[in-house]
């Protein structure tokens, strides 16, 4: 669960023939794109989910996000989850064995998502179609369905729900080929809010005894 978590934020990072077709889907995505990219940082704090219906298996975490430009910091407390990246180095912090594995950015590869892409999602890799819009706990959501270009990843799709009023991501689901759903939906957010460029780096002096796994 703790791979999939930062897969999720990995992933929520072409050619289409459904963007040439849908073009409801890519006026909503551009606007959410615009928009974010607006903010000199974002802060938000989210709820995960893992849902298995056939196992009946329903797990909920809490987490955070920090990010700035291109760096990031990820709060999973309930996991015992740390993942920070500068921008150029990813640092993955994990409590249970007390280790951080490190590696660039340009080898963390396709199957994890940077959470600086969280709220430009689809703008590569993925085919999208908007589905439908309907009020869930008092706030209209377009739905949007992004499809992977790619047949290498262990998911079909990803679900994202767009807030009309806010033109921000409320949540994501993605549907994984093991039957499992995997959510994320924000529950809180700011913008524009000073941000240390220390936060974006790990320090080990923190861990006393931590291990290091340095790929790089």
């Amino acid at each position: 669960m703790k791979r999939k978590l930062i897969a999720i934020f990995i992933l929520l990072i072409g050619t289409s023939v459904l963007a040439q077709q849908d073009q409801k889907a890519k006026n909503i995505l551009d606007q959410v794109s615009k928009k974010t990219k607006s903010f000199t940082s974002i802060s938000a704090r989210f709820s995960f989910s893992m849902e298995n219906i056939e196992e009946n298996i329903k797990e909920k975490n809490n987490g955070s996000l920090n990010l700035k430009g291109d760096k990031y910091m990820v709060e999973l407390p309930d996991l015992g989850v740390e993942v920070y990246s500068d921008g150029e180095t990813i640092w993955s912090y994990q409590a249970d064995g007390n280790q951080v594995s490190i590696t660039s950015k340009e080898d963390g590869g396709q199957e994890l998502m940077d959470p600086a892409t969280i709220f430009q999602i689809y703008e590569k890799g993925f085919d999208y179609k908007f589905i439908e819009e309907k009020k869930e706990k008092g706030k209209p959501l377009y739905y949007i369905d992004l499809i992977p270009q790619s047949d290498e990843l262990d998911y079909s799709k990803v679900t994202i729900c767009i807030n009309k009023n806010t033109l921000m991501i409320d949540k994501a689901i993605m549907y994984g080929f093991d039957g499992n759903l995997y959510g994320i939906e924000v529950t809180k957010m700011e913008t524009n809010k000073p941000m240390d460029e220390k936060m974006f780096v790990f320090n080990a002096s923190k861990y006393p005894d931590i291990e290091v796994i340095d790929f790089r």
